[in-house]
């Protein structure tokens, strides 16, 4: 049976670190709660109707620093809550990388003209 979400969040993570797969599960996680807080206080109402559906989200694979940051800066000039995630250093990368970015959650339709061509993690 298929559900129609009408919001979702985008976890965007860099594939060229070489992570390993728990930290990519925590570089992800600090990117969904980020964007997540930063919607509580941009868009309330999306939040709230993101959360009542379950939370749907998507993760998806960047290149490098310069895609990561173009996907972050565009989505904030389009309005959507948007949060990068700088790395502390303190295990496998060094201090201050950028690994991942978490837009939304935010429309599915306004989230998919920014992300939709990208290729899943």
């Amino acid at each position: 049976m298929s559900r129609e979400f009408k919001y979702k969040q985008a976890i965007l993570v860099r594939a060229d670190l070489g992570m390993s797969r728990g930290k990519v599960a925590a570089q992800a996680a600090h990117a969904a709660v980020s964007a997540a807080e930063e919607c509580r206080r941009l868009k309330p109402e999306w939040l709230e109707a993101w959360l009542s559906e379950g939370q749907k989200k998507v993760v998806l694979r960047v290149d490098g620093e310069d895609e990561l940051r173009r996907f972050y800066e565009e989505a904030r000039r389009m309005g959507l809550p948007a949060s990068i995630i700088e790395d502390a250093g303190l295990t496998e990368i060094p201090p201050g990388t950028l690994t991942a970015c978490g837009i939304g959650p935010a429309p599915s339709e306004i989230l998919d003209k920014l992300t939709g061509k990208l290729k899943l993690l």
